[in-house]
């Protein structure tokens, strides 16, 4: 990407893997899916787990987001812990994004126009998801550049960021029953989402925001 700004603009544009345009077709294939098969993914909550762990999930940077999640408190983890947690919040990605995009519909969805630096490591992709009573949403993907190209790292919508949000969740509850608990107690969900009864209530991963 270390390129003068026009020839670094028209590399942008052609990238075949550019944010905007990877933003673009992962939602387009999975809300074109969730509309040819809503029943099936309301009723059946590990195929939309399996769903969105093939179409958006590849495309997000776990261990990155995992870290800043984490905070100060990755330094002070073993590497088993950090192991279990990066696995752990895998699981509450696939949660989240499934309660929060399985009444979405493509329609509804709209890709806004790149404004950022065609040039940087870093950009926002913007949409706006359109509510049932027309009010919109804006929901903003955040991603950077990577040995793998580039990969999101974060979902802002109506102004939470899901990264921030966790973070605070999670460094107090740290800081209240320590690491090790805070693991367990994300594994334990997972376990009872895979068992198909779905996340406690009260529990950080299910207080993220999500449009609706």
């Amino acid at each position: 990407l270390a390129l003068g700004s026009g020839e670094s603009a028209r590399a942008f544009a052609d990238q075949d893997a550019n944010p905007q345009k990877l933003v673009e077709d992962s939602a387009k294939r999975m809300l074109d899916e969730l509309d040819a098969h809503r029943a099936m993914y309301r009723s059946d909550p590990a195929k939309l787990d399996h769903l969105i762990a093939t179409v958006l999930l590849p495309n997000f940077d776990i261990d990155y987001a995992a870290r800043l999640v984490l905070g100060q408190n990755w330094r002070n983890a073993t590497e088993d812990q950090r192991k279990r947690f990066v696995d752990a919040f895998y699981h509450a990605l696939l949660r989240n994004y499934g309660t929060a995009l399985v009444e979405f519909t493509a329609e509804r969805m709209t890709v806004l126009p790149f404004r950022g630096d065609p040039g940087s490591k870093f950009a926002t992709v913007r949409t706006e998801i359109r509510r049932g009573d027309g009010s919109k949403v804006p929901v903003n993907y955040s991603l950077h550049m990577t040995d793998s190209g580039w990969k999101a790292w974060d979902v802002t919508i109506e102004g939470v960021s899901y990264v921030k949000s966790l973070r605070t969740d999670i460094g107090s509850e740290v800081q209240q029953k320590g690491l090790e608990a805070v693991i367990q107690r994300l594994e334990n969900e997972a376990k009872v989402s895979a068992s198909g009864s779905g996340a406690p209530s009260g529990s950080a991963s299910s207080r993220t925001a999500s449009p609706r």
